[in-house]
């Protein structure tokens, strides 16, 4: 029996576990040197995380490990977790999970190393590309894993030619940064191309955690000993860095909307995945007290299709962390947006999500329940989700 014990359900968010090196075999061969240079990138590959990382991609060569892997499915997380990396390991988590598809991003290379806030646009897209090549050539494996490819918004020709090989390549979801580009909105309409190609194709575009703007590290200078985190060190989730993660995403959906984005591709599905969703109420009702309060004087406001709030239940889909309220989620914002989520294999997922999840729609009905579980998920990937995978003939007679 999978963990899903036959639920029709879709994980909005999954991850590789993947080592120093994972973009080598991808990397534009004449780049690759100027890329292991980055002070970044050779951070990564030294040092006793880079020795603790292999060491754990180790085990997962050794006999009696990978013989209890079926009993820790959910138990074992990050680099130990089975099919974090192996790419033949995959399919066989999937079947024990018993997801009917997952969403697949990157851990190692959410940021693109920086390189998006360089001046080296050559590497940002260098960096981009082989990240796109990685994902997809893993995800091939299995047609229920749909790879996520990144596209950097700095170049408006190279982010064109980024979403367009990525297509190419199989990607089922474009994800681009919240975190504005340096000299452009990511509303400018020299970016409506990349739109355009993402909507043709019938794949969304996500934003993730790891493209936005980051805490200002003073906060942390408060003259007390060092936080530790999920993973024992002090710059991924504390409660204080927590609570930024989603501004960056609110600004960009935000301007997106205003500026018309939402409208002039009204197929074109956006989710925000591993951002939380407690402030999409919020967001929701704070974007149409601005549309009214300034509706007279702009002009894109009057053109607007609906109030923000009706585009976005029609066009946007968030992921709640497993430690929000879905319920309460779903109640203020519509039962449109919210979306399951395992995070797999990280740690933040926690080694039950169903039960958390569970536990907080037991007074919606069904139909908010459905959508959460799968219909938002479907409704989101669009073309980029088979048909039969939809609706999997074990679950449409469970």
């Amino acid at each position: 029996m999978s963990y899903a014990d036959g639920r029709l359900i879709h994980d909005a968010d999954s991850h590789l576990m993947e080592p120093a090196d994972c973009l080598d075999p991808y990397f534009e061969k004449r780049l690759l040197d100027r890329f292991l240079a980055l002070p970044r990138v050779k951070e990564l590959r030294t040092g006793a995380k880079a020795e603790h990382v292999g060491e754990r991609l180790a085990l997962q060569q050794d006999a009696a490990f990978r013989a209890e892997a079926d009993d820790n499915i959910l138990l074992r997380k990050n680099y130990d977790a089975h099919g974090a990396w192996i790419r033949q390991d995959r399919p066989h988590t999937l079947d024990k999970l018993g997801f009917a598809s997952q969403l697949v991003f990157t851990t190692h290379c959410l940021g693109n190393f920086g390189l998006d806030q360089s001046d080296d646009m050559e590497l940002c897209y260098a960096a981009a590309d082989a990240h796109n090549r990685m994902m997809t050539d893993f995800c091939s494996i299995d047609r229920r894993l749909l790879a996520v490819a990144y596209v950097p918004l700095e170049d408006f020709d190279r982010a064109l030619a980024t979403a367009k090989l990525a297509l190419e390549l199989g990607a089922k979801a474009l994800m681009v940064p919240s975190l504005c580009p340096q000299h452009h909105s990511p509303s400018h309409v020299a970016l409506d191309p990349v739109w355009a190609a993402a909507q043709e194709a019938g794949v969304p575009v996500v934003l993730h955690v790891g493209g936005e703007k980051k805490l200002n590290p003073m906060y942390k200078e408060n003259g007390l000993p060092p936080v530790p985190d999920f993973h024992g060190g002090d710059d991924n989730f504390t409660s204080v860095s927590y609570m930024p993660i989603p501004e960056a995403a609110m600004q960009t959906l935000a301007t997106l909307i205003f500026d018309g984005v939402f409208d002039r591709f009204p197929d074109l599905k956006w989710g925000a995945i591993e951002l939380g969703a407690n402030w999409v109420p919020g967001w929701m009702r704070a974007m149409d007290s601005a549309a009214h309060a300034f509706m007279r004087n702009e002009e894109r406001l009057q053109k607007l299709s609906a109030k923000p709030s009706e585009i976005v239940r029609r066009q946007f889909r968030a992921a709640p962390y497993p430690h929000e309220d879905a319920g309460w989620i779903i109640r203020n914002a519509g039962e449109e947006i919210a979306m399951f989520s395992s995070d797999f294999p990280h740690v933040e997922g926690g080694r039950n999500p169903l039960k958390r999840f569970d536990e907080t729609l037991q007074d919606l009905p069904k139909s908010a329940i459905k959508a959460f579980y799968s219909g938002n998920f479907i409704d989101m990937m669009g073309e980029g989700l088979a048909p039969d995978l939809r609706v999997p003939e074990l679950q449409q007679s469970a």
